[in-house]
């Protein structure tokens, strides 16, 4: 790989806004000879992962036309929420199950353009490999298949941080990462905010 084309990959991790965010991943590597195209990927695709896409945006197909509706159609869309939420609930403890410990490591940081995590075995990750992910948010109920490829490894006390890009992902799931860092920058603003309260509540 020439620095150009790195230069270029590590751009792509940038095109998306990114957020600090520790979260549970699986992450194996994928031989070069057998890495899929996008077709194959699609076609292996873990069936609860496809699942869980499908019910969610089979929830916001169904609730965006009565977001604008008042009256009783408001009540309406509680009941359909409450629905939607224990839906997700039931998803997110199926996509758990996929979740495997011998392969789980720890994210640091997510966007749309592409993830961080950390490994203590240094030897099993290096810059240039692809690998199989498997994405669990778990306060989301959400999880999300893809394939990614290291772009970037850097040693960090006891352990490698290393920098992912996507390399084959649908569009739906991406736009899923972009509305979870999007929620979980407005979460992180509001503790700020209310811990600033605080402080000035403490100094009067």
């Amino acid at each position: 790989m020439t620095t150009a084309d790195n230069q270029t990959k590590l751009a792509q991790f940038d095109e998306f806004f990114s957020i600090g965010y520790d979260f549970n991943i699986n992450a194996n590597v994928i031989e070069l000879a057998k890495l899929p195209n996008y077709q194959q990927f699609i076609e292996n695709m873990p069936a609860p992962f496809k699942i869980a896409s499908e019910v969610s945006t089979l929830d916001q197909k169904a609730l965006r036309p009565l977001q604008a509706v008042a009256g009783v159609a408001s009540q309406l869309m509680e009941y359909l929420n409450h629905q939607a939420k224990k839906m997700d609930l039931l998803v997110g403890y199926i996509l758990s199950q996929q979740n495997d410990a011998s392969t789980r490591f720890q994210a640091v940081k997510f966007g749309g353009g592409g993830i961080i995590f950390k490994s203590k075995d240094t030897t099993t990750f290096s810059k240039g490999n692809f690998i199989e992910l498997k994405l669990f948010f778990a306060e989301e109920n959400t999880a999300i298949f893809c394939i990614g490829e290291i772009v970037d490894s850097e040693l960090v006390d006891d352990h490698s941080q290393l920098k992912v890009i996507f390399h084959h992902i649908r569009e739906e799931d991406q736009e899923t990462l972009v509305r979870n860092s999007l929620h979980q920058q407005s979460k992180q603003l509001q503790a700020l905010a209310q811990q600033r309260n605080q402080a000035k509540k403490s100094e009067t």
